[in-house]
């Protein structure tokens, strides 16, 4: 084995990264893993006219600007630049015609989406969608945006759809894939990974809209002439392109004996099986089936997330210009007792972008119960609502898959929210541990580098090394104070 390098594209909901790796063997043959942020990026979505309503839109040319040039920050930071992956959120696609992009991709937090919902389950219902797909029922689902678009004749015009990481791929390459990862998230995949020709038929959509699939780990081909400045030698390999599908790969876990929390925008709450688990138990749960990295099924259901907090911060922010201090807001917070009533995270009226504070406030007043006062308040009653949330998809996780969940893994940016791990802990009784932060950038570079023999071993290999580098930091259930209900 030897030493290189590989650049990690991290597109999430609300902001970006390229992240430089050096990876592989030393010469005492001890694992080497070490991150340097290149670029970080925002990813805010636009609000376009279009002569009825505003529509939310994805600005991917301007993030693959911004793609570029961190790409070329890295080349230059590299002496041995191997490999490029790009992942990101899932369901999202771009509108192709002949390799030419029709249009800004929509935002799957657009209104549209719940048009989609009615035209699908006017052919299919979605207890026989999920026996097809495995997948949890949610209203953005890539089925049901591509549905809005047949119905307004935006799909004459097009041949290709790529969802996003696919998309950025195919403009630094010129080679057009689905990644398998991201695939089965779009509900037009079977179980089995390949394509659903009868719900394709039921709609009208083309068989050929999707490129051909392709697994995490296939080498798509040299950076093309002109796209990044300095023209690097790297060649870019696909990776679990769904930045969760990475997130859980870097997860430093015994499968069998834990769940997982991928927690960002949205906290992926579930466990690893070999295999999709499709029953009653597991659609009436809300449970989905989505591929992972070396043929896994990550078995998992959507929680609100971090998004509660990030928009709360956004309102208070605007109400009078002047910066908000989130860390500062949470340890505040955890000076506060528990919160007496938690309110329902998952309620569909925290899905849509707007005043999130006064959305909380209205969900407690319409049940007779007291307000949060404060912003430390609100964001102490966020966090401890946000922690039963996810108690509870851990503990139907357990439940519907027969894992023996002893201990949950947290990953992403809710691992450094010392609150929320222990209010978690406090919840389910367990151990919870807390890292790496940089999950999802960490899987990417780490399915690259196994790809360019950098270093090589099954999953749990992989996650041996994140668990070196990276140790978790653990936090123990305390005795609980108070009483609290929903």
């Amino acid at each position: 084995m030897t030493i290189g390098q590989v650049a990690a594209v991290d597109l999430g909901a609300t902001s970006g990264r390229v992240v430089l790796a050096t990876v592989g063997t030393d010469s005492a043959g001890k694992d080497v893993l070490e991150l340097d942020v290149a670029a970080r990026f925002p990813n805010e979505p636009l609000r376009l006219w279009n002569g009825t309503r505003a529509v939310l839109h994805t600005d991917v040319p301007g993030l693959f600007g911004y793609v570029r040039g961190g790409l070329a920050d890295a080349a230059r930071r590299s002496t041995n630049l191997v490999s490029i992956a790009v992942d990101s959120w899932a369901v999202d696609y771009g509108l192709l015609r002949e390799g030419t992009l029709l249009g800004l991709p929509h935002h799957y937090r657009d209104e549209r989406t719940a048009r989609g919902v009615e035209l699908v389950e006017s052919v299919v219902d979605r207890a026989e969608l999920f026996a097809r797909n495995g997948l949890q029922f949610l209203p953005f689902t890539t089925v049901y945006q591509l549905a809005v678009d047949r119905a307004d004749g935006v799909l004459d015009l097009a041949d290709r759809a790529l969802l996003v990481p696919d998309l950025i791929g195919y403009w630094l390459t010129g080679k057009e894939v689905t990644e398998r990862t991201n695939a089965s998230t779009t509900g037009l995949f079977g179980t089995d990974g390949t394509l659903d020709t009868v719900i394709l038929d039921r709609l009208g959509l083309a068989q050929t809209l999707f490129a051909d699939l392709a697994e995490p780990g296939s080498v798509l081909g040299r950076v093309l002439p002109g796209i990044v400045d300095g023209d690097p030698a790297a060649t870019v390999t696909t990776v679990g392109s769904h930045d969760t599908a990475s997130a859980v790969a870097a997860v430093p876990m015994d499968p069998d004996t834990s769940a997982y929390i991928s927690c960002g925008t949205w906290g992926l709450v579930g466990v690893e099986t070999r295999t999709p688990i499709i029953d009653e138990r597991v659609r009436a749960a809300g449970f989905t089936n989505e591929a992972g990295v070396d043929g896994r099924t990550r078995l998992l259901h959507n929680v609100m997330g971090l998004w509660l907090l990030s928009e709360s911060v956004r309102e208070w922010t605007g109400q009078d210009g002047t910066a908000v201090d989130l860390p500062e807001l949470v340890d505040a917070a955890a000076q506060c007792p528990p919160t007496t009533h938690i309110f329902e995270a998952d309620d569909d009226c925290f899905l849509s972008r707007g005043d999130m504070p006064a959305r909380i406030a209205r969900w407690y007043a319409e049940r007779g119960l007291p307000v949060p006062a404060t912003r430390v308040e609100t964001v102490r009653a966020i966090v401890d609502s946000l922690a039963a949330a996810l108690a509870r998809s851990v503990r139907d996780a357990a439940a519907v898959s027969g894992v023996d969940v002893r201990r949950v893994h947290v990953v992403g940016g809710g691992a450094q929210n010392t609150l929320l791990c222990r209010s978690l802990a406090d919840e389910l009784g367990l151990p919870v541990l807390a890292g790496p932060v940089e999950a999802t950038a960490i899987g990417n570079v780490l399915v690259q580098a196994r790809t360019h023999d950098l270093i090589d071993g099954d999953l749990q290999r992989l996650r041996h090394t994140v668990a070196s580098a990276f140790p978790p930091i653990r936090h123990e259930p305390s005795p609980r104070h108070g009483s609290r209900t929903a």
